[in-house]
């Protein structure tokens, strides 16, 4: 069950990135990877981590991820062939910022 999960997750993620790089054209949006997804167990949601280069597009861009969350939603059900597409919800993936902090903190 775990298999189909992950595999679910790692084509929703690959899907997501593409809708998101190539029919997405909104100024607002900076530079966006998608490092992980995870869908419950039901595949009724999916949470999608997002990342980002400058901190200052994090604010902005998550507001234009979650204002196409529809257009996004229903370009997948398009591209997948699975029964129910799940719902989407975009969380701000720190893990650069943990890694820096590290970092920094091994430095001194």
């Amino acid at each position: 069950m775990a298999n189909k999960q992950e595999r679910i997750a790692t084509i929703i993620r690959k899907n997501i990135a593409e809708i998101i790089q190539f029919q997405i054209k909104d100024p607002n949006l900076g530079f966006v990877s998608i490092p992980e997804v995870k869908v419950s167990k039901d595949f009724s949601y999916a949470t999608v981590y997002v990342s980002f280069i400058k901190e200052e597009d994090i604010k902005p861009s998550m507001e234009v991820l979650n204002k196409a969350k529809g257009f996004i939603r229903s370009e997948l059900a398009q591209k997948l062939d699975i029964r129910r597409v799940p719902e989407i919800r975009f969380v701000v993936d720190d893990g650069y910022q943990r890694e820096a902090r590290i970092t920094e903190l091994l430095n001194k």
